[in-house]
């Protein structure tokens, strides 16, 4: 299957035969400055992840909100952990979003208050409740302000604070292109692949086990939408059009609301104030709609990627479509060096990606376990 190429430096027509990188390789906003090397995830304590809460627990409620510590433990492995010990059912278990296995990681996971009487065995070495607190809702996915990270980089160049100082001088000033990170896209990239062929209609159903059960069906129509957004977020950047606000383009206001540009010179100035970012294509039959020339930018990603318009509308409620912010801004980034190399505390919102802004430093891929290629 020929696949259109996803960063500025490799382009060509969609249908050569020229080799193509991963799906997942997209270009540096940093890519003049030298980078710092190193490796990430040593041991989990290297890579700390805090759940910023949308709200607290209200202390009433059917539910009991858990803050659980854990260390080197997948998220599948939480939830069956809590779901044998507690005696419930993985459904009655709500997470607001997945974290690292390799790492610390604090979040609240909600339960049935009916089991709180067994929550002093959940603990276990790698697992640990820090407070419970009742609530009146399950907690579901997405609940969540953010993410607060505290990440250690080791083995990094010996001029590593200088080249991470400039670095982070450039993203404090443009903002971090909003890439969707290579852990979106399976092993070997296979979801989505296979979420490409759904969207061309190559297949009318995912193979193998996807046919099976119809969340793996829209992981690979999510990630399929993510390969488009990268695409078309990496040709923006090779435009240079990441700082410009187009006519027609969809603009999402930092204190919430979401509109199209009507008005260029005075959507620029407000973006430039940072009251707003322009927006990009998570396509699908509901997504809030671009026009004048923004909306011919997004219809052109389609065409590169052979996807017709109509498929967009085939898929009901698996792919009703969103809009994803471009840039987001670090203001509270901070790099400190360490006897073993430079520690980065930052936080960025739901669904952003900590080892997209860590390759930006590093200039190399911050790859799953199960990926031995080469880097970005």
């Amino acid at each position: 299957m020929t696949l259109p190429p996803s960063t500025s430096e490799q382009r060509g027509t969609p249908h050569d035969d020229s080799p193509r990188p991963p799906l997942w390789s997209v270009p540096y906003l940093t890519a003049t400055l030298a980078g710092i090397g190193g490796t990430i995830k040593t041991c989990p304590d290297d890579f700390e992840v805090e759940e910023i809460p949308a709200y607290e627990p209200s202390g009433d409620g059917a539910h009991l909100f858990l803050w659980i510590e854990k260390r080197g433990v997948a998220a599948g492995d939480l939830i069956k952990h809590l779901g044998r010990v507690l005696g419930v059912a993985d459904g009655e278990i709500g997470m607001a979003g997945l974290k690292d296995r390799d790492a610390v990681t604090r979040q609240f996971v909600s339960v049935p208050r009916s089991v709180a009487e067994r929550v002093p065995t959940i603990d276990t070495p790698a697992i640990r409740v820090i407070a419970s607190r009742p609530h009146g809702n399950k907690l579901r996915t997405g609940h969540l302000a953010g993410n607060r990270f505290r990440i250690t980089v080791r083995d990094v160049v010996s001029d590593a604070t200088e080249r991470a100082a400039a670095i982070r001088d450039v993203i404090l000033a443009v903002g971090l292109p909003n890439f969707f990170g290579p852990q979106r896209f399976g092993r070997d990239d296979e979801t989505a692949r296979v979420g490409l062929e759904l969207l061309r209609g190559e297949v009318e159903a995912p193979p193998g086990a996807y046919s099976r059960q119809r969340f793996l069906r829209k992981l690979a129509l999510s990630a399929g939408q993510a390969v488009l957004y990268n695409h078309y977020l990496a040709r923006r950047m090779a435009d240079g059009l990441l700082a410009t606000v187009l006519d027609g383009d969809v603009m999402f206001k930092q204190s919430g609301g979401i509109f199209y540009v009507t008005d260029q010179p005075a959507e620029q100035a407000r973006f430039d104030r940072r009251e707003t970012v322009h927006a990009g294509p998570l396509f699908g039959k509901k997504m809030f709609a671009a026009r004048s020339a923004a909306a011919t930018r997004e219809a052109a990603v389609l065409d590169e990627f052979a996807i017709p318009l109509a498929r967009l509308r085939v898929f009901g409620r698996l792919l009703a479509g969103t809009r994803r912010q471009n840039l987001i801004y670090c203001d509270d980034l901070t790099i400190h060096p360490t006897l073993t190399g430079l520690e980065f505390q930052f936080s960025l919102p739901p669904g952003c990606y900590a080892t997209v802004l860590l390759g930006e430093f590093m200039k190399k891929s911050i790859q799953p376990p199960w990926r031995s290629g080469p880097t970005a």
